[in-house]
Formats: C-alpha cells, structure tokens, sequence
C-alpha cells in the first residue's frame, strides 16, 4: 500500500495527467485532498504545489506576453497598413512621372516644317521670276554692229492723251522721243521702267541741254481710262504723256512697234498684262532710232540715248 502511494503521487508530481495542470480546475480541487489523502507524502506533495506555483507564474507571464503583442500587433499593423496603403497610392505617382507621353510633332518640329517650307516656296518663286526675265530679256540683250537698212518699227498712230485730248504721231515731231509701253495696274516692273526712263531723261538734260518727250503708251485699255492714266502719270515726272485709247487703236500701235501683250490669269478685273519690256528712242521725225532692254541701268540708257543723239547727225550730215 505504502508504494502504490508513492508511485501515485510521484505521477501526480511529475504533471503527466492533464487534470492537474496548474489552470485545470480539476487540479484545484484535488490538490487539498491529495495532502490529506496522502499524509505520508509530504515532501511529494510539496514539491507538487511547487510545481504548480512555477507552472502559475509561467502561465501568466506567457498570458502577458501574448496581450502585450496582441496589443501591439493591430498597432503595427495599422502602422504598416498605413505605410503601405501611402506606398500603394504613391506608385502610380510615380510611375506616372517615369513615363511622360510625348506629342508626336513637337514645336521644334512644327517651326523647322514651317520653314522649310516658306525657304522652298521662296526659292521657286525667285527661279520662277529668272526664268520669266531670261526669257523675256532674250529679245533684249542684243548686241549692236553697223546698222544696216533701217528697221520697220513705228508708224502712225491715233491715241488719246491723259488729258483726254486725241493725239497722232505728229504731235511728236520735231523732239526726241522716248517711248515705253506698260499698264499702270502693273506691280513692279513698270513702275521700275518708267522711274528709270523719267531719272534718263532728266540726266540727258543736265548733262547735253536735250530735253527728251518721255511716252507711255497703255496695253490695257480696259482698265486704263484718262482719269486713270492721268493720276498714274503724275507720279513720276511731269512731261511725262499716258497715251491710251479704244482696243483696237492700242492692237494697231502695238503691232506697228513689235509689242508683245496678252492677258494672264483673266479673273474678271483682277488680272495681269505680260507684255515687252522695251524702251524705244524716235528721232525728231519720229522714225526708229534704237531700242534699250530691261538690262540697261540709268547710267547706261543716258549715255546711249546722248550717243545715239549725236551718231544720229553725224549720220544726216554724211
């Protein structure tokens, strides 16, 4: 009987059985009359509720320590949701700042395009304008030798002035004339032409004493009235006679003095002539004397209108 009592109670000790565990409710009830049932024991018994006050104190300090980091870890995890929920918002942030879309045509691009075009537009036009005065400076650059036979340009001729008074070749005798025929709608080369021929003029007079009758003779009869002619001839120098008239009247001078004319771009009133670009010298019976191109400068034309001046009675008297 004694060692059936030791070997009960050395289990009871040794904590195999799970009803005495120190939280069993079990091993709180028992423990009391375990002492009494076992009297004999008292060392077995003593170290039992030794045991059980260790397991007590270690059940508890666990017990903190489990509140402690169950406490702590709602903390930290809103810590770290907090962190991550920022990080989460703030990645398409930045992504976004990572890739930038770009436009397709920068203004770079855009202005280099728009002059690229405006220089190749340029240079076409300039080309284009060559290729119109070579062709029309053709008839123009000639080279003169010894005359020989008189030329068949000019004859009669019944136009109205720009005083709206009817006029024939005769009105013109006895002077030197120098003609040029144009229309005043004409943007560039006509107004260049005749601020030349009125600046030859004037330079032939201050430098020989001739006084030179300066003509323009309109191809544009539709649009070139008297009214016109007159405000348009004023500009330039005041001997200066328009000469214009009926259609037929202006075809007939034109073909008597070898004038190109002809219409270009016809859009009701807003069109351009292309004609001649060429001065003619008529001597005091208003017979052909020589003809002066585009090429000439101011300088040239006077000089060759003086030396064509005095050639011409030199000419006479042989």
């Amino acid at each position: 009987m004694g060692a059936w009592r030791r070997l009960l109670a050395s289990a009871l000790v040794t904590g195999r059985s799970r009803i005495l565990s120190p939280q069993s409710h079990h091993s709180r009830l028992l423990a009391p009359r375990l002492v009494d049932f076992f009297p004999g024991t008292p060392a077995a018994f003593q170290g039992f509720q030794g045991v059980q006050r260790r397991m007590s104190t270690t059940t508890a300090a666990s017990s903190a320590a489990d509140a402690t980091s169950t406490a702590e870890k709602p903390l930290a995890e809103g810590v770290e949701g907090e962190e991550t929920k920022q990080a989460k918002t703030e990645a398409p942030v930045s992504g976004e700042a990572k890739v930038v879309r770009r436009n397709p045509v920068s203004w770079l691009s855009f202005f280099l395009l728009v002059a690229t075009a405006a220089a190749l537009l340029f240079v076409f036009e300039r080309e284009k304008k060559k290729a119109l005065d070579a062709i029309r400076n053709k008839e123009m650059d000639v080279k003169y030798g010894p005359s020989v036979g008189k030329a068949a340009i000019g004859g009669p001729f019944k136009l109205v002035n720009h005083e709206g008074k009817t006029v024939t070749e005769k009105d013109f005798l006895g002077n030197w004339t120098l003609m040029y025929f144009g229309f005043t709608s004409c943007p560039d080369i006509c107004p260049d032409e005749l601020q030349k021929m009125v600046q030859a003029i004037d330079a032939v007079d201050k430098k020989s004493g001739l006084k030179i009758a300066p003509l323009f003779v309109s191809v544009d009869p539709e649009r070139d009235s008297v009214e016109q002619m007159k405000e348009y001839v004023q500009e330039f120098h005041p001997r200066l006679v328009g000469l214009t008239g009926a259609p037929e009247d202006i075809k007939q001078v034109a073909k008597s003095f070898r004038v190109y004319y002809m219409k270009t771009g016809d859009e009701g009133d807003d069109y351009l002539v292309d004609h001649s670009i060429i001065m003619y010298l008529m001597d005091p019976k208003m017979e052909f004397v020589k003809f002066f191109g585009k090429n000439y400068t101011v300088d040239e034309l006077s000089q060759g209108i003086m030396d064509e001046v005095k050639n011409h009675g030199k000419t006479k008297r042989s």
